[in-house]
């Protein structure tokens, strides 16, 4: 500080520096000051809490935490290339890789499962990826399984479910319980003399749908020349044969005979009943080995027609199943056209019985619609297994299959032949020697 002093007294006085000072500390008071170093320390405190997190997130998938707390403090779009270039290759490997560690079996059931798996062992990406694929081919397989199953019982629903209407058929039978009519004998006692007549054109049915069985007497009626020698007879199971009577009863054909009989009516001998039960036994058996192979096999529609035909119900029927004891339900019979309860006759059938075949037990129709030859799935190597030595020495795989549509059967060269014995043991050889394995 400089003093100029002079006669008059003090001029003037100068002071370095104290003007600077006053100016500065008007400028920064002391509040602000305080504010700026309290936003200085919440800043710094901030930003070592933030770096002591990702040091101890990133200690577990980083190999140095320097490095990976630099690219993730410079950007989040660097983190999310990165875990978006390992989850893409972890997945690359997890395709290509065959399955996890060899086995699906330790696979997960749901996404908590494998989450809970993840996050208490700490693993990989890639771990994870393979864990998702095992998990999800597991899930795949169930679902294939599950729509094969549906597939299947779909067919065995549609074939169980009878064609013919219960409601048609609760309705006749309380017309048969409550009408004398619909009670009435079929045929009337006047015609029962030409059901064992040699001279008259027998047909036989053997079904239980009561429908059908008038579409197929009706239509042969209509368009046969001499309607008046045809004789129809059905043969029935216990429960439809009271509609079956009451239909044909209240609806009779005047110009023919129909008579409707029960199984529950045949007096069979023991040996009879015996054969039945045992084939019967058998067919079970063979229906039950289809169905568990086709569970097991990849099943695709179209490729297993075999054995979705040797799963219908009808295989089971116990009407199908009696056609091989024909001579035994019409004994007093030599000839008869066997007809199906599903064919609609258009022409006349009586010269089907001045057919002479030369001793043969039956006459049958072949799929015409591929001239000559069998058409495709008609042959013998489509319903029998010719791997087993039993069926290849005394079958032609190359033989046709006949339909059963329509058959004209000579019952005494049957009875001569013995046709229904030898079935009987060629289904037991089929069936047990071979444990089954002769069915496909």
């Amino acid at each position: 500080m400089k003093l100029h002093v002079s006669m008059t007294g003090i001029n003037r006085v100068i002071i370095p520096n104290a003007t600077a000072a006053a100016v500065v500390r008007s400028r920064i008071p002391g509040r602000t000051l305080f504010l700026l170093l309290l936003v200085v320390a919440i800043v710094f405190s901030s930003l070592f809490v933030r770096t002591a997190f990702l040091v101890l997130e990133s200690a577990a998938s980083c190999s140095s935490p320097i490095d990976c707390i630099g690219w993730r403090l410079m950007g989040q779009a660097d983190t999310s290339q990165k875990l978006t270039e390992e989850l893409m290759q972890a997945l690359v490997e997890a395709r290509d890789a065959d399955s996890y560690g060899g086995r699906l079996e330790g696979s997960f059931l749901s996404f908590e499962e494998l989450v809970e798996e993840m996050t208490s062992k700490r693993q990989d990406i890639k771990a994870f990826a393979f864990k998702t694929k095992a998990m999800l081919l597991k899930m795949e397989q169930k679902v294939q399984l599950a729509r094969k199953r549906e597939l299947i019982n779909w067919h065995l629903a549609s074939h169980g479910v009878p064609k013919s209407l219960h409601c048609l058929c609760l309705k006749l039978a309380e017309e048969y319980a409550m009408s004398a009519m619909a009670r009435s004998r079929l045929p009337p006692p006047e015609h029962v003399s030409r059901l064992a007549d040699p001279s008259f054109h027998h047909v036989v049915l053997l079904t239980d749908n009561v429908l059908a069985a008038s579409v197929v007497i009706s239509s042969a009626v209509e368009n046969a020349v001499n309607p008046e020698i045809l004789v129809f007879h059905i043969v029935t199971d216990k429960k439809t044969y009271a509609p079956m009577h009451a239909w044909f009863a209240i609806n009779s054909i005047k110009s023919a005979v129909v008579e409707v009989k029960g199984l529950h009516q045949y007096d069979w001998s023991d040996e009879v009943n015996v054969g039945v039960k045992q084939m019967m036994e058998i067919h079970h058996l063979i229906w039950s080995h289809n169905y568990n192979n086709l569970k097991e096999e990849d099943f695709k529609l179209g490729e297993h027609e075999n054995c979705l035909a040797a799963l219908s119900p009808s295989c089971l029927s116990l009407l199908n199943s009696l056609r091989i004891y024909i001579p035994e339900l019409f004994p007093d019979l030599k000839k008869i056209v066997f007809l199906d309860h599903d064919v609609v006759i258009q022409h006349d059938l009586s010269s089907l019985w001045a057919m002479d075949l030369n001793g043969k037990v039956a006459a049958a129709v072949v799929n015409s619609g591929c001239g000559d030859n069998c058409c495709p799935g008609r042959q013998y190597r489509n319903y029998l297994n010719f791997s087993h030595p039993l069926i290849s020495s005394n079958f032609n795989p190359e033989h046709c299959a006949w339909l059963y549509g329509m058959n004209v059967f000579d019952l005494e060269a049957w009875r001569q032949t013995n046709v229904t014995a030898k079935y009987q043991k060629w289904l037991k050889l089929v069936s047990m020697s071979s444990n089954l394995d002769s069915i496909n």
